[in-house]
């Protein structure tokens, strides 16, 4: 299955706790896309989220974001693990 980054920018006020809390949702809702959330890095200063994902298209991985909690990545490429 592909293997998406997908970056979130500009999220103000993001913190670690609410990016958390926003992955638990993702892991609730991504079995219903076929889609497994890896991994996810919040760099507070400067408003970023990146999620890992496991999915069969962007759209799927975006669907879970949309469904889980609205917060939908401003980016998404898939990457190969190096």
């Amino acid at each position: 299955m592909p293997l998406y980054m997908d970056t979130h920018k500009n999220v103000k006020g993001v913190t670690a706790a609410a990016v958390a809390e926003a992955h638990a949702k993702d892991l609730n809702v991504q079995s219903k896309y076929g889609v497994e959330y890896r991994h996810y890095w919040v760099d507070e200063k400067n408003g970023t989220i990146q999620c890992l994902v496991h999915a069969p298209n962007a759209d799927a991985a975006a669907r879970v974001h949309r469904e889980a909690h609205g917060l939908v990545a401003d980016e998404i490429h898939e990457v190969s693990q190096g």
